[in-house]
């Protein structure tokens, strides 16, 4: 067994990649996981080609071939067509591996894969039933969705990749996934992006944000599971005794109207600032410039990429008990992993902290720990070995 992982070190590998959207084009968790993953492998000298929808033309000196199988703007139907028509098109030689991460754009495809190449699928989520939880309503839509679409898409992989036993647990549970396919690999984090090179005075500078306040961070999209009118509530529950808080929310959401009208109801104009879309290039800074990041989710948090870029940026994390959140912090920081999603234990939890009631670990700690656990090098080769077994 040794031998043959070294020899898969050693050895370049073709994997064929499906994906969905660009990362930063389209800054979701999905996206970023994928536009890492690849480049870190690209950089162990693999042949990486990433097929998508709305992808980029092949930038010039690029390590990764990108194919764009459709437009995102097209109908449903007009994608799947495109998608198949494309994939068709664009194949010459067979890959080593198959990597799959979005079953949607995974399945029109399933049948004209290459036989006999092993397939990975990275399993982010329960698709249907976050569709479900945050616009649809429609039965039929959610029973194609899961049981046509993610069903006969897990049915024709060979082995799964999830990035914490939370969601292994669904994958098991609800797809009826056997545990020996499922393979638990947590997210990784850019540690050379994502580093404590400055100090909270000189970040908060750079962003213009108050100088001598408490302040709270948390990038999110502005949708129901992320659990933000709950963090709104908290703060207002807690102004009295810190009158002087402030929390800055990055993302965009259908929530947004809904949200800034909560704020202003609760009495938070000068409590809350709505960053909208925040530029990647911005995120090492307001996680420096924050005295704590702020995961409130109410459900379906997979693992959580913004904890460990806090992290290693070197401020600490609020979360709640939900998905692979406490996995990540248990080991860590458990007195910082709230009691419930409900706004009055969040609350509590942010007022012991704020009121230095309770421990929070240290800058240099919170960096430690990520360089440890989640490097992305590090994380890029346990996957690269799962793909390629």
């Amino acid at each position: 067994m040794k031998n043959q992982e070294a020899n898969l070190s050693l050895t370049p590998a073709h994997i064929l990649t499906l994906g969905s959207g660009w990362f930063p084009t389209n800054p979701g968790g999905l996206e970023r996981y994928v536009y890492e993953l690849i480049y870190q492998l690209s950089a162990s000298r693999d042949i990486i080609e990433l097929c998508g929808v709305g992808l980029p033309k092949d930038e010039d000196n690029s390590p990764i071939k990108l194919t764009n199988l459709a437009s995102p703007d097209s109908k449903i139907w007009q994608r799947f067509w495109s998608i198949r028509q494309n994939f068709q098109k664009t194949r010459i030689s067979n890959p080593d591996a198959i990597n799959l991460h979005f079953a949607l754009y995974s399945f029109p495809i399933l049948d004209i894969l290459p036989k006999g190449i092993p397939i990975t699928f990275n399993f982010h989520g329960p698709w249907a039933s976050e569709s479900k939880q945050e616009v649809m309503r429609n039965k039929l839509s959610i029973f194609l969705k899961r049981r046509l679409i993610e069903q006969t898409t897990y049915n024709r992989c060979d082995r799964f990749i999830v990035l914490s036993k939370a969601f292994g647990n669904i994958l098991h549970q609800e797809y009826h996934i056997a545990w020996d396919k499922i393979h638990i690999i947590p997210g990784g984090v850019n540690i050379e992006k994502f580093q404590p090179n400055l100090s909270r005075p000189a970040a908060r500078q750079q962003l213009n944000w108050p100088e001598n306040r408490p302040i709270l961070f948390t990038s999110r999209r502005l949708v129901h599971r992320v659990g933000l009118d709950k963090l709104l509530e908290a703060i207002s529950i807690i102004k009295p005794k810190v009158p002087d808080i402030w929390l800055a929310i990055a993302g965009r959401g259908h929530l947004q109207a809904t949200l800034e009208q909560q704020a202003q109801e609760l009495g938070l104009e000068n409590n809350v600032k709505f960053l909208g879309f925040l530029p990647d290039e911005q995120l090492p800074l307001a996680y420096q410039a924050a005295n704590l990041t702020v995961m409130p989710s109410q459900s379906f948090e997979g693992f959580g990429l913004a904890i460990t870029e806090s992290l290693a940026c070197g401020t600490p994390v609020l979360c709640t008990p939900v998905g692979g959140m406490p996995e990540i912090l248990t080991l860590f920081s458990p007195e910082l992993i709230t009691t419930s999603t409900e706004a009055t234990a969040i609350a509590e939890k942010l007022q012991q902290i704020l009121l230095a009631e309770i421990p929070t670990p240290s800058r240099e700690d919170c960096r430690q720990y990520a360089v440890t656990n989640f490097d992305w090098q590090k994380i890029a080769q346990q996957v690269r070995q799962v793909i390629l077994a």
